[in-house]
């Protein structure tokens, strides 16, 4: 599946992203994107990242974002992921449903543990992360 070591990497501090709570009385919603069937439900946040608009699970999002002070509704990833380039295509299964990759695209995790996996093509990985020096500093 991947051709690199697992690494950890962090969110560079000057990429927020904009997400509001889906707090409508909803069954949820259904979307298409990255290749499959995507599911929000009541409580989950639509986020929108540069463009690149998703969902992200209610309790993903209360334990890996925080409030920014660029305006309301601006948020940054604190916690660090776990990444690593996939060597070749294939699909991982996520909390909002699957995603289909690419090889050289990431495959990424919020947990060491490999648990709570999605995947990013190669040029948005890089645009949006940077490996994690703490990291480095604790080898």
């Amino acid at each position: 599946m991947a051709d690199s070591p697992k690494r950890r990497y962090v969110r560079r501090p000057d990429s927020p992203v904009v997400a509001i709570r889906l707090s409508l009385d909803t069954d949820g919603l259904v979307y298409q994107k990255w290749g499959g069937e995507q599911r929000a439900k009541q409580g989950d946040w639509l986020v929108d990242n540069d463009g690149d608009v998703y969902s992200v699970d209610a309790d993903v999002f209360a334990r890996t974002y925080r409030a920014v002070e660029k305006g309301p509704g601006a948020y940054v990833k604190t916690t660090p992921i776990w990444a690593t380039k996939a060597g070749t295509a294939g699909s991982v299964k996520t909390k909002e449903g699957a995603t289909t990759y690419q090889a050289g695209d990431y495959i990424v995790s919020n947990s060491d543990d490999d648990s709570d996996q999605y995947a990013i093509s190669a040029s948005k990985f890089e645009a949006m992360y940077m490996p994690d020096d703490e990291e480095d500093r604790s080898s």
